[in-house]
């Protein structure tokens, strides 16, 4: 990597932010893109310059795509388009949008003559800004290796295949372990304190064993916080996200009960109005 080399990064929520800064220390010049002036006043607080269109941003350098939604990927694609500032550039598309979001805006990014690289991560916001996150990467092999310096300073690259959309497939699989681990462990827990024990003490006793989960003890402290507990990730990301797995799963015909039983539990909490809670609130839906 050149010291100073040119990147624009879309979407600077909870996650993206903390990329962006790692980006910036590791010498790129960064320019960030968020519709949302508070995203872009909270870059800004961070040492990102932010425009609010891709249209704005710099014509050069790679862009690392770090959108919500399916929805969100296509809007920025089509822009983009629009205002011609899509060839001759590598895009690394890092959101959890699902395998077919992927392959179509590859699609459409390669017929305007760019290279896209699927890479979506996971870790969070801790480990988003501990720069240990890790990236499920697919894509050409040369396509790969032209952004390893890019995604150096985010994390560890796991290479999945040579296709787009293989990187989310594998995000899908793990982000159905982690949609049923985090309400696994609240019902867990919810449970425990049915029987007449203390949360903490269940935690305490259980987290270590073969009963164990790194969900359990991440989000198991969070769930004895209740409404204070901080947000990380919010019980809208898993509506999200389970949602992805059960129509990844639906366009195949595989069979995911549990992750459907669930997913009706972040549906519960969303509808109970946490939405932008932690995902730790999910245990609420167990308590009357």
């Amino acid at each position: 990597m050149t010291i100073h080399s040119p990147a624009v990064f879309v979407g600077l929520g909870a996650i993206g932010t903390p990329m962006s800064q790692r980006l910036a220390d590791a010498g790129f010049r960064v320019t960030g893109v968020d519709p949302f002036e508070a995203a872009r006043e909270r870059a800004a607080a961070a040492g990102i310059d932010a425009v609010a269109s891709i249209a704005d941003a710099p014509a050069e350098g790679p862009v690392v795509v770090m959108v919500a939604t399916p929805d969100q990927l296509d809007a920025l694609v089509a822009e983009a388009t629009g205002a011609s500032v899509v060839a001759d550039r590598t895009w690394v598309l890092m959101s959890t949008v699902g395998p077919d979001a992927v392959r179509r805006a590859g699609a459409a990014l390669t017929s305007a003559g760019a290279r896209v690289v699927d890479a979506p991560v996971t870790g969070g916001v801790a480990r988003a800004t501990t720069g240990e996150l890790i990236i499920f990467a697919s894509g050409a092999e040369a396509d790969l290796a032209e952004v390893a310096g890019l995604l150096a300073p985010l994390g560890a690259v796991r290479v999945v295949g040579a296709e787009l959309g293989q990187g989310q497939s594998v995000k899908v699989v793990n982000q159905h372990l982690c949609s049923v681990h985090i309400v696994a462990a609240a019902e867990a827990l919810a449970l425990g304190e049915a029987l007449g024990l203390d949360k903490a003490d269940v935690l305490d006793l259980i987290g270590g064993g073969a009963a164990g989960s790194w969900m359990l003890a991440d989000r198991g402290p969070r769930m004895l916080q209740g409404a204070d507990a901080p947000v990380t990730s919010t019980i809208g990301i898993f509506v999200k996200d389970s949602g992805l797995v059960a129509d990844a799963a639906a366009t195949v015909g595989a069979e995911v009960p549990v992750l459907a039983a669930a997913r009706e539990r972040y549906l519960l909490a969303a509808s109970a109005g946490l939405e932008r809670r932690d995902d730790s609130s999910v245990i609420e839906t167990y308590q009357h």
